[in-house]
């Protein structure tokens, strides 16, 4: 059982992954709710302070380096790219763009994401993690809906 979790734990600090593909496994492996829930939150979260204080450092180190340059280079662009969209349609409310644009579960925008715009927007730490905070609490409320959704429609099929 601890395995489980402990698997939910560390998908949902996987970049790109994050909580939204830990919880449809969790759901699939029959956690309880509030427990995988918990941990994926958890997991997702644990990342984001150092996201917000080294990822833009290391990867402005990283961007002209052989082998990880393009790679790192890509990385500043989505979150580049992200943040200014974010400041394109939020204008003064950035608080609550970033709570839904790491909020609203589509690929490319969880908590990395999230955390690294609001870093190259230089928001202060504090409403950033709140934010984020706030999008990752809804993001597993709407997976947890979605996954129990298709995992009972699953077996009700077989």
């Amino acid at each position: 059982m601890l395995e489980k979790y402990l698997f939910v734990f560390f998908v949902s600090m996987v970049p790109l992954i994050e909580l939204r593909g830990a919880i449809p496994f969790a759901e699939g492996f029959g956690l309880p709710f509030t427990q995988y829930y918990i941990v994926a939150i958890i997991g997702n979260m644990l990342p984001v302070p150092f996201i917000y204080f080294f990822a833009r450092k290391v990867l402005i180190w990283g961007a002209d380096k052989p082998v990880i340059g393009k790679f790192f280079s890509w990385c500043l662009e989505k979150g580049e790219k992200g943040g200014q969209k974010l400041k394109a349609k939020a204008g003064r409310g950035l608080f609550v763009a970033l709570l839904l644009f790491v909020g609203i579960p589509l690929p490319g925008t969880g908590a990395w994401t999230g955390t690294l715009a609001a870093s190259i927007l230089d928001m202060d730490f504090k409403s950033s993690v709140t934010a984020v905070m706030l999008g990752v609490v809804l993001a597993g409320v709407i997976m947890a809906a979605v996954s129990a959704g298709a995992f009972g429609a699953l077996g009700a099929i077989f």
